[in-house]
């Protein structure tokens, strides 16, 4: 059976309403919700990043019934895999068991601020497969020891660690990425409908897996608004992940896509009130093989009225459309 979710978005909206957000898409009936994890807006128009770990803390205490997870968070630069562990055990503790730690390589916008450098992709693989084992580890318990090429642990050890072991989603977008990722964790995450890459898992993963995806939408009953809305705050997307992976700042990308028109973006993100439209969208995502599906509502101050809709309309239609 195919769950929706939710995506708090923090790059277009504060802490506070992302937490009143959460529960607002809980009372509307999503199965989960995720959340990003970034440093930095990929637009200046959309104006937000607050720290998506501290949200979570929140989030866990107003809502009682949704998954969480992160949707996701890069363990290599910003975060130490050690301090990663460490934050989804807690979150883990506080929601009483509904969270996914979702992990993936990171973009430039994120890691960069730390003035490292920013590492070529095989690189970030090489690191994002030792911070795992290293969180693996943690989440088994005792003291971990860990001297590796990028990274170390001297005698590290969860001393809250919840009931239920967190599990652990990988971003891919690749077969050299599945091929790394599958046989470390348990679930896949990926934004494009690609049945290639659900079969690539399927084959390597050590057993059934849930394969989450993501794509976003403009609800509004005026499709002129949402039209410009989406161009306003969501033009990136249109750049793909190994362009939008390797860019500084919303500057750069504010750049790089000067050209990029209205009509290209609501050729790829469904704009208006149009429920087939909707459907047809995540359909591809369920032919492919994906198992969960998050939406975003562009636009942080127009959620309620999403949310709304999605109650009334949107999650009735979806789970009607969607495979058993």
């Amino acid at each position: 059976m195919t769950r929706f979710g939710y995506t708090l978005m923090t790059e277009q909206a504060g802490p506070s309403a992302l937490v009143r957000h959460a529960a607002g898409a809980e009372q509307a009936g999503f199965d989960f919700e995720v959340i990003s994890d970034h440093y930095s807006p990929w637009l200046s128009e959309q104006g937000h990043a607050p720290n998506a770990w501290a949200v979570l803390g929140a989030v866990t205490q107003v809502t009682g019934r949704v998954e969480l997870m992160t949707y996701v968070t890069c363990p290599t630069m910003r975060y130490h895999p050690v301090l990663v562990a460490q934050q989804a055990a807690t979150v883990q503790s506080l929601s009483h068991n509904r969270f996914t730690l979702g992990v993936g390589a990171g973009e430039n916008l994120n890691e960069h601020v730390l003035g490292r450098g920013w590492p070529p992709v095989n690189l970030r693989h090489d690191m994002l497969v030792e911070a795992v084992d290293i969180i693996a580890a943690l989440f088994d318990g005792g003291h971990v020891d860990y001297v590796g090429e990028h990274f170390q642990t001297d005698s590290a050890k969860l001393w809250d660690l919840p009931d239920t072991r967190v599990p652990i989603a990988a971003a891919v977008s690749g077969d050299r990425s599945v091929g790394r990722l599958a046989p470390l964790a348990d679930h896949m995450i990926a934004v494009d409908p690609d049945a290639g890459l659900c079969r690539a898992w399927d084959g390597v993963a050590r057993a059934e897996s849930r394969k989450i995806g993501q794509f976003p939408i403009s609800w509004d009953t005026d499709r002129d608004a949402a039209v410009a809305r989406a161009h306003d705050q969501f033009r990136w997307a249109l750049g793909g992940w190994k362009v939008n992976a390797e860019l500084p700042g919303p500057s750069a990308f504010a750049a790089a896509t000067r050209f990029v028109r209205p009509d290209d973006v609501a050729a790829h993100i469904p704009c208006g009130a149009d429920v087939d439209a909707v459907v047809q969208a995540a359909a591809a995502y369920w032919e492919a093989g994906f198992t969960d599906l998050a939406l975003i509502q562009v636009g942080g101050t127009h959620q309620d009225h999403f949310l709304a809709a999605a109650r009334q309309e949107l999650l009735p239609a979806l789970r009607a459309a969607a495979p058993n």
